[in-house]
């Protein structure tokens, strides 16, 4: 993995939340009642990880998003602009409140209950008051915690500009052949892929857009198919004890910050790797994102 000397400037568009986190012993069962063992409150949000990840790894980062005009909106803003991201294209808004995710946690499983709330109140408009700054990127990223309408919207203003943008496709839902085709990458979990693009196998998937999906399960593994052959990585992490909240949005930060400094696509794949099992190792989508003086020391 190799940094260039020149900084690179990414907008992301995307969610927010304020994660509200139960362990408990076992995760419950219809009508069961479980015991927390544990409560915490973590900053997420598959767009404000992203945001965080890439600042973090010494990116120019702005953010485009929605919170609501409570308490925990002005939290989220303060984090924002504590980890360097530049928030001034999020939007605040008295009709909906701040989103939220409800997590219950057992042994490295989680049961995830997404409030999108204020994210689903960001439009096409809010693009657009970002256009000037568009063409000033290295690249736009995108996931799927906010409106597809969007979602299509950024792409196409990214490829009007002529950008690199990155599609995490989480959570997953089926996605329109042009958003496919007009991403410069995809990231998906394994579980999901038929989600996202219909009934074919994963391997007709990866050969068919080759070095461009990549497919991640929770045991931090990595397969795409680089035109030749398919080619698995894993980062090795304790499947008992990971913390397995934000690794897919890590991953993204990584491999997003890896592409920036011209890296090949196996160097891409292999820091996003790392940097998803550093996440691992600390409770919270945000936490345990490393630094980019963690790399240049």
């Amino acid at each position: 993995m190799n940094f260039s000397s020149i900084q690179p400037k990414i907008i992301v568009v995307g969610s927010s939340s304020i994660d509200l986190v139960l362990e408990t012993e076992k995760l419950p069962a219809p009508n069961d009642t479980v015991l927390a063992v544990n409560s915490d409150s973590y900053f997420g949000g598959k767009g404000a990880n992203q945001a965080v990840g890439t600042a973090r790894l010494g990116a120019s980062v702005y953010f485009i998003g929605c919170v609501g005009m409570d308490p925990l909106g002005q939290q989220i803003m303060r984090n924002l602009v504590n980890e360097n991201v530049n928030v001034g294209f999020v939007a605040e808004t008295d009709r909906e409140a701040t989103g939220t995710a409800y997590v219950t946690t057992s042994e490295g499983n989680a049961a995830i209950v997404v409030v999108p709330a204020a994210n689903k109140l960001l439009s096409t408009k809010h693009i657009e008051e970002a256009d000037r700054y568009f063409h000033t990127v290295d690249l736009i990223l995108v996931q799927l915690e906010v409106s597809m309408e969007v979602v299509e919207y950024t792409v196409r203003k990214a490829k009007k500009y002529g950008k690199k943008v990155g599609l995490y496709a989480s959570p997953a839902m089926r996605v329109s052949e042009e958003i496919l085709e007009n991403v410069d990458f995809v990231i998906a979990k394994s579980s999901e892929l038929y989600i996202v693009f219909g009934e074919e196998q994963k391997e007709e998937v990866l050969k068919k857009y080759f070095n461009k999906v990549f497919v991640r399960d929770d045991t931090n593994s990595t397969i795409y198919f680089d035109g030749t052959e398919m080619k698995y990585f894993r980062n090795h992490n304790d499947d008992k004890t990971a913390h397995k909240m934000g690794m897919g949005d890590a991953f993204t930060s990584g491999f997003a910050i890896a592409l920036c400094h011209n890296n090949s696509i196996e160097d891409c794949v292999k820091f996003g790797n790392e940097v998803s099992l550093k996440v691992s190792t600390k409770k919270g989508s945000q936490t345990g994102l490393p630094r980019i003086s963690d790399y240049l020391a």
